[in-house]
């Protein structure tokens, strides 16, 4: 064997380590990022009790110990099954729903309330029932292109469960006619599935028709349009967004899936007529309902005139409870415990944000948009990197869904867009969303898997 035989040979060897190393090196990297969220979570939990009860209540403890052991059990999982996904996504996960449950808890605490009554042990449940659910996916689904076989199975699954509400002996009379209730013992929101089964299915029908969709048009003030035959998708998930509004009267989720039908439409074809098309119609279709529907016009009055004197002690009053909470915050908050935040209505779920800016003040919610902002960021960078069109746009449509809609949320109650009824990812309570939002992040831990343990496959 010759010199360059010799060096190319050693050469394929460090290779081949470095290969069968990475693995083990991410799942190290997450296991540390992890041992720092749990401290995290366990300090915000104590702080909690030190401030608002003056002392720790080892028990509440000892349940989020059982949802670390969770935790740990999906990171043993993935150094398994999954050892090349991305390091970032669980530990970032974890931080958020910690703090969101810690906050919950001193709602309650602020409320005397506790038991099963207690929205924090519900959480418990809830995030318990979340992880579980996320290590089974991971568990279960070897492939994930096994869901682009699944295309228009997975769009009617996504609008009947938009249509669950409607059933007789189902639907609950709560505001908007989004939530169910099954067996009379718990509620749940299927929108929040919906949400994941239409990207699954956006990200397959954009896959077989990317070609059209991206055909030449006519091109008019620097911008190539697209031809007025390849419209109707963008018009028909559009007219099904206004039919969310009108019918469920539920603003926010219409706005949601057709911000995530842009955003998927714009990584399938690269054009950005599309864009502009689509923000168009959203204005036009939002104009619409601000017309002719009383309680999209309501939510305009109270974004625009949040303090007149006339409806602050009614109507708006809630907002403004929200910017006053985070005014009361300052830059360094009350300190955990120490706030007022049960004041605004709804303080644990729609308003969560204010309640942890509260406390936590502006550097506190500034690290959390951050965490939010790192998630979002690895998830679009999985999209990119992935080794197939569905991949990506999948990736890329659950990435951009997170972050829309913590846009929304906190873009409402800082008043800087109206509030619409969403729910912030991992803080705010809520079952349905938090086991959704951990089911994105399984199918994130795939698709990066996948992503650096393949070579470039394309499918469609």
């Amino acid at each position: 064997m010759t010199a360059v035989d010799t060096g190319q040979a050693d050469t394929t060897v460090v290779k081949a380590l470095r290969r069968l190393r990475m693995p083990q090196t991410q799942r190290n990297r997450e296991l540390g990022l992890l041992l720092f969220a749990f401290l995290i979570n366990g300090a915000a939990v104590a702080l909690v009790q030190l401030g608002a009860l003056g002392h720790i209540d080892w028990t509440f403890l000892y349940y989020c110990g059982a949802l670390t052991a969770l935790v740990l059990g999906l990171h043993i999982v993935l150094r398994y099954r999954a050892p090349q996904a991305d390091p970032f996504v669980v530990p970032i996960a974890t931080v958020l729903s910690g703090l969101g449950l810690a906050m919950i808890y001193r709602i309650d605490i602020g409320r005397s309330i506790s038991g099963w009554e207690a929205l924090s042990t519900r959480q418990l449940v809830w995030l318990g029932i979340a992880l579980a659910g996320a290590v089974a996916l991971v568990l279960a689904l070897r492939n994930y292109r096994v869901l682009f076989r699944y295309t228009y199975v997975s769009g009617l699954a996504g609008v009947v469960l938009l249509l669950l509400p409607f059933v007789p002996g189902l639907g609950v009379e709560a505001g908007a006619d989004v939530w169910i209730s099954i067996g009379g013992i718990f509620s749940f929101q299927p929108g929040e599935l919906a949400k994941i089964c239409l990207a699954i299915f956006f990200a397959g029908y954009l896959v077989r028709t990317r070609e059209a969709l991206s055909s030449v048009g006519r091109r008019f003030l620097g911008i190539t349009w697209p031809r007025a035959r390849d419209l109707g998708p963008l018009l028909l998930i559009w007219f099904a967004s206004l039919g969310i509004i009108v019918l469920q009267r539920d603003l926010g989720t219409g706005m949601l899936i057709f911000g995530m039908f842009i955003a998927m439409l714009y990584t399938a074809t690269g054009k950005t007529s599309w864009v502009f098309l689509g923000l168009s119609l959203a204005a036009v279709g939002v104009a619409v309902a601000t017309q002719i529907l009383p309680y999209v016009r309501a939510r305009f009055t109270n974004w625009l005139d949040t303090f007149n004197p006339d409806t602050i002690d009614g109507s708006s009053m809630q907002l403004a409870s929200g910017i006053f909470g985070l005014a009361h915050g300052g830059l360094i908050g009350t300190g955990l415990g120490r706030g007022r935040p049960g004041l605004t209505p709804l303080s644990q779920s729609d308003y969560i944000f204010p309640s942890l800016g509260e406390e936590l003040g502006l550097i506190g919610v500034f690290a959390i948009l951050c965490l939010y902002m790192v998630f979002a960021s690895r998830g679009v960078r999985i999209g990119i990197a992935g080794q197939d069109d569905f991949g990506k746009l999948l990736a890329t449509g659950l990435s951009f869904t997170i972050a829309l809609q913590v846009f929304i949320m906190v873009g409402g109650v800082t008043r800087v867009i109206p509030l619409t009824g969403l729910t912030t990812p991992f803080l705010a309570a809520g079952g349905s969303s938090l086991v959704a939002n951990w089911i994105i992040v399984a199918l994130l831990l795939r698709i990066s898997d996948a992503v650096r343990s393949r070579p470039r496959v394309v499918i469609g």
